[in-house]
């Protein structure tokens, strides 16, 4: 307590968004007295494998690069677990690790697992169901998972309720505990606002390589800096820097900037401000200029960066925004935006970029307060 100086908080809209959250900062910041959360150990999801005949549902804590689709990350894996158990009775899904070909003929003698003689698997091991048919109790899950569980759920309640009424209250109980299961399905985060950085990894070269398909570049982007805004308390904003070479970060081209001449909250205009001091300085001194410039938001602020170098009067370099709700990356001249795989290593790359520009300006709002950290461009 003795070594506290400042105190910030980031407002969240419920308690799970406010774990994932944490479980993030702490990962990105590191902070030295957080023992936990800082190790490879991240949130469970539910993963359904989407390119098998018969797709199956798994719990995971190393969701696949490609070819599933995934829900979560969940603050509880007892309870990720005991849905699953659930979801399986009513919608008869595998669960297990076969590799199923409806086309070899092995499948027609194999012998099911127990859960098919209790009637939680329509056991697709022994061709019990057709391919086609399978695939439609995957789409009702799904449907179910993407929130439409309203009628399950009443269907449910009245399911319960006439149990306890003809006094099978075993049946009753269980019902019940299997709509407190369901419920645990509002326990979990937004995939793409929540996701931990550790479960879809980074692979720099392939990241350079996809961008350079991606923005059809004559050469692959080796040098890439990103730009972040943030605002301080009382009105202050700062601007952060950081600097990629070879998809990696080069933390000694990181840079901060306090925010000169704009009065008030103004995104576009304090970009408009580091970006021109960025380059203003770059040209001046003869240096090259970044292969490419990321900035930080959406159209506006990409707009923004691009009039302070039209300002300038210099040959702007490749520049794009990435916008963080739907991850959405901005192009010059083009009016719509270009949504990437989330498993594209392209996009990893620019969301690592991104965030480490986040994290760097957020970094310890008090150094940012020292008029001596910051970048006197």
């Amino acid at each position: 307590m003795k070594l506290i100086r400042d105190i910030d908080y980031i407002e969240a809209d419920s308690e799970v968004d406010a774990l994932l959250m944490e479980a993030r900062l702490i990962k990105d910041v590191q902070p030295q007295f957080n023992q936990e959360l800082k190790d490879d150990k991240t949130f469970p999801y539910l993963q359904i494998t989407m390119r098998e005949d018969f797709p199956r549902v798994e719990f995971t804590r190393q969701p696949r690069a490609k070819g599933a689709k995934l829900y979560g990350p969940f603050t509880s894996a007892k309870k990720l677990r005991a849905t699953i158990g659930v979801l399986q009775k009513i919608f008869r899904f595998r669960t297990c690790s076969l590799d199923i070909d409806e086309q070899e003929e092995r499948w027609k003698w194999f012998r099911p697992c127990l859960l098919a003689s209790i009637n939680q698997c329509t056991a697709p091991c022994n061709l019990r169901i057709s391919k086609e048919e399978y695939q439609k109790d995957i789409d009702r899950l799904r449907l179910f998972l993407d929130g439409q569980k309203g009628k399950l759920l009443k269907q449910m309640q009245v399911e319960m309720e006439q149990a306890a009424t003809e006094l099978k209250f075993e049946k009753a109980a269980r019902v019940r505990d299997e709509l407190k299961a369901l419920d645990a399905l509002n326990l979990r985060g937004n995939l793409d606002e929540h996701v931990q950085p550790e479960v879809f990894p980074i692979d720099p070269k392939k990241g350079i390589a996809g961008l350079q398909k991606i923005l059809k570049l004559d050469r692959p982007p080796r040098r890439i800096e990103g730009v972040d805004i943030a605002h301080l308390g009382g009105g202050e904003t700062v601007a952060s820097l950081v600097q990629f070479i070879d998809g990696l970060p080069f933390k000694h081209g990181y840079k901060r900037y306090r925010i000169k001449t704009v009065e008030g909250i103004d995104d576009y205009a304090s970009i408009r401000e580091v970006v021109g001091r960025r380059l203003g300085r770059l040209s001046a001194e003869g240096e090259s200029f970044p292969d490419l410039l990321l900035i930080d938001g959406g159209k506006g602020q990409l707009n923004a960066a691009m009039s302070a170098m039209e300002a300038m009067g210099i040959t702007p370099p490749v520049t794009i925004s990435l916008a963080k709700q739907q991850e959405e990356v901005y192009v010059p001249g083009e009016s719509e935006p270009r949504r990437l795989s989330r498993h594209s290593y392209a996009l990893r790359l620019l969301q690592y970029v991104r965030d480490e520009a986040h994290r760097f300006a957020q970094h310890y709002h008090h150094l940012l307060r020292n008029k001596a950290t910051f970048e006197g461009d």
